[in-house]
């Protein structure tokens, strides 16, 4: 079982090393078959390691070799309650999405290529989940940057190659800007502790570290992980990221990259600074708060679906964001139950948005209409995915964003309690703005002077409704919102030992 975190960070990737080096004819002819089927093994090793996290106090399936030895870096891995649900969200997502490739691949093709860099971003989102060495971690989080850039600049919007260029490389700058401060942050804390293994700083609780090396580290740290979040006012990048995307790279975007921010926050700043923490946090709650209010606000204004529940995702992180600043075990398991429902229902979504954009060429508000008359499948879907995302009671999206608030309310000061009805009003203006959609877009009927769908705007029947491939494609993310949002102990009893451990000096 020592081999179990290793093959799984590295498999992906070994899978496009594979495409690499079988050429360029050869490569293209099996990279979806090849996709899948390495997806679907480390589908498998993902579920291997959940069981072992589930099994094990602390950290399961540990592995510690020396990586480089004069700077002290060593290729630390281990899985627990906290990184486990990530690790088998990103399998699933990363196994989905090469599902509906294999069907719908986008412009220009070149599927040989989009596969290997598919999987080299799995291997780099995997080995961030696993990693227990603060260097080891920072190497695997910036490994997905590259892959991303090209799923955006190259396979994005084939009708606009200027926007989806200048969004990959906005993507691109705010991410490595970031990053650069919070690797500085990382090395602060680590030469200061003398150590950059997390189980042992971890273990210190920031003993060793003065009161100000933590905060100038939380503010360093913070700032990287914030910009991938993404937090108020550093998430400029991704209304224009998730648009300009293919549909694959929305739904790994969203369900992958921005929960590496959280994590991040989670596994490092919380545990391991915990006086920075006390000193930033009331701050980043009431940025949260900020992000909430605007991209509810901003989504009432949208008239392009993908745009839509791009600017949903700025507010529902808001709410991971608010949980985790409270520095209460219920907030900040909270905050990973809405970490994990967002990956599934924002996933579910923009796998919906972009079915319809492979049918009908454009996913503009006013161009589309009755999808219960003329599509009631992919309009149910778009109704549980909607109702999921905005909190109604029984589904996935309920639970973590309810737990946030009573967080802040168990924080026991004003300030919390105001910034707890203000998140609380955000989540009324989410209900508006998802009703409002699925009214317009399942509801009514296409108004006829808005403009025409053009017939075959997209790769798909537009006549037809939910395929084969798209059953197999988004059933893993419809069972999840329904199972997790009716057994929510499957996720807390995941999370809450480890959170008590963590949040026990802070």
């Amino acid at each position: 079982m020592s081999a179990v975190l290793p093959l799984l960070d590295l498999l992906p990737a070994a899978g496009a090393l594979g495409l690499l080096v079988a050429g360029r004819e050869r490569g293209e002819r099996i990279a979806r078959p090849l996709g899948v089927a390495v997806a679907g093994l480390t589908t498998l090793l993902a579920v291997l390691a959940t069981g072992a996290a589930v099994r094990t106090r602390g950290f399961a399936l540990q592995v510690d070799t020396v990586w480089v030895r004069a700077l002290g870096v060593h290729a630390h891995l281990g899985i627990d309650g906290i990184s486990a649900p990530l690790v088998l969200l990103t399998a699933v997502l990363v196994l989905c999405g090469l599902v509906y490739t294999w069907r719908v691949l986008p412009e220009p093709g070149r599927a040989r290529e989009l596969v290997g860099l598919i999987l080299v971003l799995e291997s780099g989102a995997l080995g961030t989940f696993t990693a227990l060495d603060l260097l080891l971690f920072f190497v695997a989080f910036e490994t997905v940057l590259v892959p991303m850039w090209f799923i955006v600049a190259v396979w994005g919007d084939p009708h606009d190659p200027v926007a989806r260029r200048g969004a990959a490389t906005t993507f691109i700058l705010y991410t490595a800007l970031g990053s650069a401060v919070m690797l500085a942050g990382l090395l602060l804390v680590g030469l200061r502790a003398g150590t950059f293994d997390m189980t042992a700083l971890t273990a210190m609780h920031g003993a060793g570290l003065a009161a100000g090396t933590q905060v100038v580290a939380v503010l360093a740290i913070g700032l990287g992980l914030a910009v991938k979040t993404p937090m108020w006012p550093l998430h400029t990048w991704l209304p224009g990221a998730h648009t300009a995307a293919p549909t694959v790279g929305s739904v790994l975007l969203a369900g992958v990259l921005l929960k590496m921010g959280t994590y991040g926050l989670v596994r490092i700043v919380v545990p391991i600074l915990p006086a920075g923490a006390r000193a930033v946090f009331p701050w980043l709650g009431v940025l949260a708060v900020v992000g909430i209010l605007h991209g509810a606000l901003a989504c009432l204004g949208q008239r392009d679906l993908k745009r839509l529940v791009a600017y949903s995702s700025v507010g529902h992180m808001g709410f991971v964001l608010f949980g985790i600043a409270t520095l209460t075990p219920v907030g900040i398991n909270g905050a990973l139950y809405a970490n994990v429902a967002h990956g599934v229902v924002t996933g579910l979504l923009f796998f919906l948005v972009g079915s319809l954009k492979d049918r009908f060429g454009s996913v503009e508000l006013s161009r589309l209409g009755g999808l219960y008359a003329t599509h009631p499948r992919i309009g149910g879907l778009l109704a549980l995915a909607a109702v999921a995302s905005l909190g109604l009671p029984g589904l996935v999206g309920f639970w973590g964003e309810m737990l946030a608030l009573l967080g802040a309310y168990q924080a026991g000061t004003l300030g919390w309690r105001l910034l707890m009805v203000a998140a609380g009003a955000g989540a009324v203006l989410t209900t508006l703005y998802f009703l409002r959609m699925l009214r317009r877009v399942a509801q009514q009927p296409r108004d006829p002077l808005a403009g025409s769908v053009p017939p075959g705007g997209g790769p798909l029947d537009p006549r037809s409704d939910v395929t084969g491939f798209e059953v197999a494609s988004f059933s893993p993310l419809v069972l999840a919102t329904v199972v997790l949002g009716l057994a929510p102990w499957v996720l807390l009893g995941l999370t809450d030992p480890v959170v008590r451990l963590l949040t026990g000096g802070a």
